[in-house]
């Protein structure tokens, strides 16, 4: 086995590091630490768990993403997509059965490193990434749906079970918290470009302005209008303290068999959306990340968070981005980020119980929106029909049951696709008259210029792979055929591999051939599939004095037996 690929990108930064670069990345780890601590809070109440999980998993997380991770830039926490199964988990089997998945898909997320599957992931199908997105950001708006009405309900974690709860509730509707809601979602729009060119103030997200205000103008209104009521973070969730203690998972045969396909869609997630951004932040800075190490990376963190409270982190591209955009070019900038988050977690936590659930609903409407992607997901639509049905099936699996079985059967579904084109890409077909060796790269030129086929002599030419997808065409083919030969010629030159129930198929077609009397050549086989036959008991079925590596060689074969036929169907009968 080859040599760890574990080179984090912290320790090779820090080799010429100055304090001009320490400055830059200070202040964009300070930028980024203020983007995302709203973001940490919705994340983790929208999850199921308390403001205070979301910010520890911010903290924690972030701090050893960028301490091992294997990109300058990667900035990680909690995200978006992770919200529909974390809340899932929680609802069926608690925090304790959230723990014990977050710590297997940390270990699925390192072995994926060791194994440095790290460009295996890269292969995703597009559709898939695009279905499941845009199925999460349908979700993540569905769960918000409670606070933005202020129902005040608890919902189940199933969409359609989410709905049916909202229309009983209708009578519940809260107009003040649609009112903040809307107020919030505004301000998060148009707050950019109102404080554009300002300095200092468009430095700071619009999601921090939408809470702050929001809040803001919550607390003005009640103050005149008593009957003004809109549940906080403070009603649902009491006083908010900052606290790190350590907890055990029950990692018992039991938990981790219940937990571990949760743990895999949770480690597949994680290192689509880890890789995806680190992708497109080598492409703004013009650097090259390290798959393997930040896969590692991202599984220590998993595997270490859950013991201090912390639901699953992944790379989050939109703070990734907020971290470039503001100078950090180097992993110190995360370290300072989650640095930001823990004096504001020890200082100003309690705070947060001010906020309005509608504010945090107003910033995840956002955030659905921006995941949604919905003009690619239209554009898409125009692609070819297995593409679209692919986005289609993980989209609405997503939506309606859950991630697992979207990405799942969204694999199955598109590997099969892919089998089908292979299939119809492959095919064989039957050669009859002559063969020119002008339009012939098999044909050697010191024969003749055009190879006559004898009579009682077919000749077949495979063209394409030679797998399970077209190993039963020869049937096909040969049954429609008015005439018994009494050789047949395959040519392989054109098969680049085969797999085994290719050589299956191929050595029940020859032995059926056998059994009629009618001897088969194998032609233009090339070394690496004569290396698998070889190893194969289609060997023996073939035998070695009937494989050629050109069609001169096969067709003298072929015309010998031609010469006496009975001499050469008694060696095979015997």
């Amino acid at each position: 086995m080859k040599a760890l690929d574990f080179k984090p990108k912290f320790f090779s930064c820090l080799k010429g590091y100055n304090g001009q670069q320490f400055g830059q990345d200070a202040l964009a780890g300070l930028i980024t630490g203020i983007v995302a601590l709203p973001l940490a809070i919705a994340f983790g109440i929208a999850s199921g768990v308390s403001p205070v999980e979301g910010i520890t998993t911010a903290i924690i997380a972030g701090f050893i993403i960028s301490l091992l991770g294997g990109s300058k830039v990667q900035i990680g926490g909690p995200t978006g997509a992770f919200i529909v199964i974390i809340y899932g988990v929680i609802a069926q089997y608690g925090l304790g059965g959230l723990m014990t998945a977050t710590i297997l898909a940390g270990i699925m997320l390192i072995l994926m490193g060791v194994f440095k599957l790290g460009s295996v992931i890269k292969f995703i199908p597009y559709p898939i990434i695009i279905g499941f997105t845009a199925g999460i950001a349908v979700t993540i708006f569905t769960t918000q749906v409670g606070d933005i009405c202020g129902f005040g309900v608890k919902t189940p974690g199933e969409f359609i079970g989410k709905w049916v709860v909202y229309a009983q509730n209708i009578d519940k509707f809260n107009v003040w918290a649609f009112v903040i809601a809307l107020f919030t979602l505004l301000v998060i729009i148009f707050s950019p470009k109102a404080f554009k060119k300002v300095p200092g103030l468009n430095k700071i997200p619009g999601s921090l302005y939408g809470i702050i205000f929001g809040t803001l103008v919550y607390w003005g209104i009640k103050s005149f209008v008593p009957e003004c009521e809109v549940e906080t973070i403070g009603s649902k969730f009491g006083v908010i303290k900052a606290s790190f203690s350590v907890t055990t998972p029950e990692l018992s045969y039991e938990a981790i068999r219940a937990m571990f396909p949760v743990a895999f869609t949770i480690a597949i997630l994680g290192a689509i959306e880890s890789l995806l951004s680190a992708a497109v932040a080598d492409g703004v800075i013009g650097d090259r990340h390290n798959s393997n190490t930040e896969l590692i990376g991202q599984g220590v963190a998993n595997v270490i968070t859950p013991f201090f409270g912390g639901i699953p982190a992944t790379g989050a591209i939109a703070r990734t981005m907020t971290n470039i955009n503001n100078g950090g070019r180097t992993p110190v900038a995360g370290i300072v980020h989650a640095i930001v988050l823990l004096i504001i977690l020890l200082v100003l936590m309690p705070l947060a119980g001010y906020i309005p659930m509608a504010c945090l609903a107003g910033v995840l409407v956002i955030v659905s929106y921006n995941m949604s992607g919905w003009r690619t997901f239209k554009a898409m639509l125009h692609n070819p029909k297995s593409d679209v049905s692919v986005l289609l099936v993980t989209f609405f699996l997503t939506v309606i049951f859950d991630l697992t079985i979207a990405i799942e059967f969204g694999l199955v579904l598109a590997c099969l696709l892919l089998l089908r084109r292979m299939a119809s890409a492959g095919h064989i077909t039957l050669q009859e008259g002559e063969i020119d060796a002008n339009n012939d790269s098999d044909v050697q030129t010191s024969h003749d210029e055009a190879l006559q086929i004898p009579a009682g002599v077919q000749v077949y030419e495979i063209d394409g792979p030679f797998f399970f997808g077209i190993a039963n065409k020869f049937e096909e083919l040969s049954a429609n055929m008015l005439e018994t030969p009494l050789v047949r010629i395959i040519r392989m030159r054109k098969v680049p591999f085969v797999d085994a129930t290719g050589l299956h198929n191929l050595e029940v077609f020859i032995h059926n051939s056998h059994q009629q009397g009618i001897h088969v050549v194998l032609s233009g086989v090339r070394p690496e599939v004569l290396a698998v036959i070889r190893k194969s008991t289609l060997f023996g079925e073939v035998g070695e004095m009937n494989i050629f590596n050109h069609i001169n060689g096969a067709m003298d074969r072929a015309k010998e037996v031609v010469a006496h036929p009975h001499v050469h169907h008694r060696h095979h009968s015997r």
